[in-house]
């Protein structure tokens, strides 16, 4: 009997080493388990630390400032743009009978500095609340496009504007045939096609970030692009800024000039006509100028070097990163400004806004006349 229970002993204590075993196994296993999902986990967590790691620049910007100033000169080209180039609409629509090429170009002029004034109310709002866009991307595309849009078209049809202004004081012969009504239309649809097809991979650069940076979760409508993108986009700005700045601006400044020199000749200005003439001449290629060297050279040559700082990167210093992204800060607005500058050229040099104004003011001193004065 002893020999029979110690070998059932013998027996259990054998199956308990087995069960153990096996329980040792499996834990072993499971802790394996756990330990490769925990490494798993962490290499997933590395790869996206290091995705948005690589995804953010080496400089972090501080631009608390631009919270406050573009809101405020936004705000203040919305309101004066708008009051402005509706007047000039109105005036242009019901005030003037015979359009001539520089008024065909004037309504092209207003029609773009009203479509982007129109878009500013998202961008007050936006840096209002510090870089978060609510609208969703189709409208960040879109107002990135309106912008550029706006921008370089008011270039195209103001060196137009300088070019019809310089054939009719240095050729006035030839500028009968060459700048008619029929021409300037067709001009002004060549320059809104070019326009288009330049600008449309706005469309594609413009981007949001749904996250934000490290620091601030908000969703950012980028002015430029994605930094995957971002050497593509300069590129792209480049040959845009050779194309629809450069150009035109060497332009304006060799008719001007050439007006200039041709306004300082004896003969010109002699009779009242002609000494009125000179006079609109002399209105025109000051206000054109202003746009171009106000508005227009700033924003072009600051913004070209804070691209080149951001393409160069870690080669150049934070301190001169952030200088650059302030000039070019700064600048946004002066382009904006030209909205408000663009109706100004129309009132200063064309005839169709005063005579208006003053038949206005004729037929009410007339209306006064007629009417009886009555007393109470």
């Amino acid at each position: 009997m002893k020999q029979v229970q110690s070998g059932r002993r013998s027996t259990n204590t054998a199956d308990q080493g087995e069960k153990s075993l096996k329980r040792k196994v499996s834990d072993e296993s499971n802790l394996r388990g756990t330990e490769e999902q925990i490494w798993i986990r962490m290499a997933i967590f590395n790869n996206t630390t290091t995705t948005n790691v690589s995804a953010l620049y080496h400089c972090k910007i501080e631009e608390n400032f631009k919270y406050i100033l573009l809101p405020v000169s936004y705000t203040l080209v919305f309101v004066f743009g708008l009051a402005l180039n509706i007047t000039a609409m109105y005036v242009i629509l019901f005030r003037t009978k015979h359009w001539k090429p520089s008024t065909i170009y004037m309504i092209n002029l207003n029609v773009c500095d009203t479509l982007y004034i129109l878009t500013l109310p998202f961008l007050i709002y936006y840096y209002a609340d510090k870089n978060d866009w609510p609208f969703g991307e189709l409208m960040c595309k879109l107002i990135r496009f309106l912008f550029y849009t706006n921008l370089y078209g008011s270039i195209l049809f103001l060196s137009c504007i300088s070019l019809h202004r310089f054939l009719g004081v240095c050729h006035p012969v030839r500028s009968l045939y060459w700048m008619n009504g029929r021409r300037a239309r067709l001009i002004s649809v060549g320059i809104w096609m070019i326009i288009f097809i330049l600008q449309a991979p706005i469309l594609y650069f413009s981007r949001m970030n749904n996250s934000g940076d490290v620091t601030q979760q908000s969703t950012v409508c980028y002015d430029t692009t994605s930094k995957e993108l971002f050497n593509d986009f300069i590129v792209y700005s480049s040959v845009v800024m050779l194309l629809l700045f450069v150009l035109p601006f060497g332009v304006v400044l060799v008719c001007n000039g050439l007006m200039v020199k041709k306004l300082q000749e004896p003969g010109i200005g002699g009779g009242p006509m002609s000494q009125r003439f000179k006079q609109k001449s002399v209105k025109m290629i000051i206000i054109v100028l202003l746009a171009f060297m106000l508005c227009f050279l700033p924003f072009h040559v600051n913004r070209s070097i804070y691209y080149t700082f951001r393409y160069l990167d870690k080669q150049v210093s934070c301190s001169m990163l952030e200088t650059a992204s302030m000039a070019y800060k700064v600048t946004r607005p002066l382009a904006s400004a030209n909205s408000c500058i663009d109706p100004i050229l129309y009132f200063m040099a064309g005839q169709g806004f005063r005579s208006s104004i003053r038949k206005k003011k004729s037929k009410a001193k007339s209306e006064n006349r007629k009417s009886p004065s009555t007393s109470l």
